[in-house]
């Protein structure tokens, strides 16, 4: 189908959800994950086919993020498993209005519809999105990178079989086939289609969806993350967490990119800092220059979102030159402070203005199943409709329900 053709199909079956009750979406929830298990041999063989078309052409990195295996099929299962244990949002009364005349006013959620997201080469955003939208009432649209089209389209069949078995429309989750700029562009015009759009990527999707679409956007954002070491932190501890959120997995948006350090124990941390994190490369401003070696710091690196093996380090004379730093270049994802003192911590708190502030945590907690939502549809850096991980509640939207007995004004 073209990508009109799947607008109008999506559009046309995303009413259907409207009268089915929890227990179905459940349902169809859990066939889903019984199916990407039992499809796992072929998910991996159509995986197999991008990975290797994308060997030489994207990073080693990026091959990690794409690549899947028997776990992160099983892990894509349980994410959809987690979404049947979240509550319904959809009906939820989120307050009420008893007027004097005695009319009742109620705010209750409701679908968004259809919901589009285009995405680049993570597989699991696949499942993620699909049992979000599902489970808040809407239909999806998923347009995913070209690097990953088979293993998304595997993914997809799969789903859509237990949908069938459910006893729902296999359209309700749709997969566009055509990974040209076209059919992003198509969604984002989608007027009359799409009711809520959602791009998840790099800067270069995100400021392209921002500048063109004329559907209702969310701004998922790049993640240039920040870990501030104050002067009265733990060192130990400071290390543990600037080397988990680094490596753990640098090619994700909540991976930290900037390291922040006090003067007064950077002559200490430094030297620390580069011992662990031995497969990093180091890229130091002039101050951190003349405590250990490393690459010169350049012009772009403290707004680079490098997504590899790679950290850009500032030395600054006290907590408010970091905030300042940090509000200069920070993205507004998530950023975090390393101190042992409530005063420091409250200020950072206080003045760092993105969606997920931390203190004496891994930014790498930025994600919707360690934040109890289940899985997320992306981390939204805008602050309209939604903020931070988009789980089933931000996929929502609502009306009034008004309730009289004959009333006229």
């Amino acid at each position: 189908m073209t990508t009109l053709e799947i607008m109008q199909t999506a559009k046309r079956v995303s009413p259907v959800l409207a009268g089915v009750t929890t227990e179905q979406k459940n349902l169809a929830l859990e066939y889903m994950a019984q199916e990407l298990v039992a499809q796992t041999d072929k998910i991996l063989a159509a995986n197999a086919v991008d990975v290797e078309a994308s060997r030489g052409i994207i990073s080693d990195v990026m091959i990690d993020r794409l690549s899947l295996s028997e776990k992160r099929i099983a892990d894509m299962a349980e994410g959809i498993r987690q979404v049947v244990k979240l509550p319904d949002p959809v009906g939820k009364i989120h307050g009420t209005i008893t007027r004097p005349n005695g009319l009742v006013i109620e705010k209750m959620a409701v679908p968004m519809g259809v919901i589009a997201i285009i995405y680049e080469s993570r597989p699991n955003v696949t499942s993620d999105a699909s049992a979000l939208a599902l489970k808040s009432g809407s239909a999806c649209i998923l347009r995913g990178g070209k690097e990953a089209y088979n293993s998304s389209s595997a993914i997809v069949k799969a789903m859509q079989t237990g949908l069938v078995r459910a006893g729902l429309p296999a359209e309700l989750i749709n997969l566009v086939s055509d990974t040209t700029r076209q059919s992003s562009y198509e969604l984002m015009r989608g007027v009359g289609y799409v009711d809520l759009l959602i791009p998840r990527g790099g800067a270069g999707l995100i400021n392209a969806c921002v500048e063109n679409a004329l559907v209702p956007c969310i701004q998922t954002g790049t993640g240039i993350c920040h870990i501030y070491i104050d002067d009265t932190a733990d060192l130990d501890k400071a290390l543990n967490i600037i080397e988990n959120a680094k490596t753990s997995r640098p090619s994700v948006c909540n991976a930290a990119e900037v390291c922040v350090v006090n003067e007064k124990i950077a002559p200490t941390f430094l030297p620390m800092l580069k011992a662990r994190l031995t497969n990093v490369e180091l890229r130091l401003d002039e101050k951190a220059a003349e405590i250990i070696d490393g690459t010169p710091a350049g012009e772009k690196d403290f707004d680079t979102e490098f997504l590899d093996y790679i950290l850009a380090v500032k030395v600054v004379s006290d907590v408010n030159e970091a905030i300042e730093h940090i509000q200069k270049h920070s993205t507004h994802h998530s950023d975090c402070i390393v101190t042992e003192t409530t005063e420091n911590a409250n200020t950072f708190i206080m003045q760092v203005d993105s969606a997920a502030v931390y203190v004496n945590a891994s930014t790498r907690f930025t994600d919707g199943g360690e934040f109890g939502l289940g899985c997320e549809m992306g981390i939204s850096t805008q602050k309209l409709h939604a903020r931070g991980p988009l789980g089933l509640e931000e996929l929502t939207t609502y009306k009034y329900v008004v309730r009289g007995s004959g009333h006229i004004r």
